[in-house]
């Protein structure tokens, strides 16, 4: 393939990864029975308004129900409320929005049912503090959290501790009911107690452990979340506790799921496909060194495990520790150290992306590269290793045209990485 349809190859997969997690096609086979009581709608999540559209499409019984979601990601719907909010860091609208979601659930019985729809991005829009702290306490720890290279499940832990409905507590109050949480899954291992920080799962870590994590990145929060750490207060819901015992979960989207149509993609276009991994983690610029080395030993080497044409996709969620005065964005970053990596191998390509369609705080999903990004930087007078040490691998990318904009997906099932390696 020429340059051109080699890119279009990699958009096309990029695609096809996102189009398999739309909660359109992906959730009315999960749906549960009718109950004799009310049906209540609730969610938090990138992906939870376009779920309420695709319920409301399905459900022929009454329902009702709030849910929020991201700026820009509402969808139309007739009985259940469309709430925006703020992420990655929470804002009023977040927290209006949670204990609205709070309300709704409390004083239910028996007969009823809640579907609770929860998707990534779930953590910071779904904003409840605990009492005793403000929304400003859980944005300080937040936006120190991300700068630090904590990895989502440690920044997770941490935020389960400090919040009135994550760690299970918003399943806790939905009890007598009967609730069935439907998840799109944006972490590595698909664990639900880490997808919007497990706001209807039990949660077995504990305040010490939170506490463990702000000390491991050298973090000094305010002294209100401290105490409540210290305290024991923001232990979360335990397994086994009763309120918890009609509470059922159930994936309906997963990273692995949108690699696999990914690869059949390549497969169709004669491309041998490798899913090498759909939890990778680790700081962006490291793990691209080892895709590089991968890709070049691809290239090279006639006995290599993954002999051309082929196409090494993975997904997880690297991390990026912020020392430049860049943007950031973990995709990009791991873009630029793997085309630094790389030094212009020929007949590689690579795509990465944030399957939600925002790498970072930035409203681009992430870049492509070629044989020639390097050059062309170059030709522009831009460092490719400067731009790496600053992390703007967004002012980058954007300077070359590479950035890859998609605008609201309506899902999340995390990073998406495909390198291309021709014949």
């Amino acid at each position: 393939m020429d340059q051109t349809s080699l890119r279009l190859l990699l958009t096309k997969m990029f695609d096809a990864a996102i189009a398999a997690a739309q909660p359109a096609l992906c959730l009315p086979p999960h749906l549960p029975p009718r109950p004799k009581g009310r049906t209540i709608v609730i969610g938090a999540g990138k992906a939870s308004a376009a779920m309420a559209e695709a319920l409301e499409a399905n459900w022929d019984s009454p329902l009702e129900g709030l849910v929020v979601t991201r700026y820009g990601y509402a969808r139309p719907c007739e009985r259940i409320k469309i709430v925006e909010a703020a992420h990655p860091l929470p804002d009023e609208a977040g927290l209006r929005a949670a204990e609205g979601i709070a309300q709704i659930v409390t004083g239910l019985s028996a007969d009823d049912l809640v579907i609770a729809l929860i998707s990534g991005g779930g953590s910071s829009l779904l904003a409840a503090p605990l009492p005793g702290l403000t929304l400003a306490d859980k944005q300080a720890v937040g936006a120190a959290l991300l700068k630090s290279g904590a990895t989502i499940s440690e920044i997770n832990c941490v935020r389960r501790h400090l919040s009135s409905l994550k760690g299970g507590r918003l399943g806790a109050l939905c009890a007598p009911a009967k609730l069935v949480s439907l998840l799109i899954s944006d972490v590595p291992g698909d664990d639900p107690l880490d997808i919007a920080s497990g706001p209807t799962v039990a949660d077995p870590t504990t305040c010490a452990d939170a506490l463990a994590v702000l000390a491991r990145y050298r973090l000094t929060p305010p002294a209100a979340v401290l105490e409540i750490l210290q305290s024991g207060a923001g232990e979360s819901v335990k397994p086994g506790d009763p309120r918890l015992l009609r509470a059922e979960t159930r994936l309906i989207a997963t990273p692995y799921m949108a690699l696999a149509a990914a690869a059949k993609l390549a497969l169709d276009a004669g491309y041998k496909p490798w899913i090498l991994s759909d939890s990778v983690e680790g700081e962006a610029r490291e793990v691209a060194k080892v895709f590089a080395a991968l890709a070049l030993e691809s290239s090279t080497r006639k006995q290599s495990p993954f002999p051309p044409p082929c196409v090494l996709l993975s997904g997880g969620e690297t991390t990026v520790t912020l020392r430049g005065k860049g943007r950031g964005g973990r995709n990009v970053e791991f873009l630029l150290s793997l085309a630094v990596a790389l030094n212009g191998a020929t007949g590689v390509y690579a795509m990465a992306g944030d399957t939600d369609g925002v790498d970072g705080v930035e409203e681009i999903a992430g870049a492509v590269i070629a044989p020639d990004t390097l050059s062309r930087a170059r030709a522009l007078g831009i460092d490719p290793r400067k731009s790496l040490d600053d992390n703007d691998g967004h002012g980058f990318f954007q300077a070359l045209g590479d950035s890859v904009v998609t605008g609201p997906t309506l899902t999340n099932v995390n990073d998406f990485r495909a390198i291309v390696i021709e014949g």
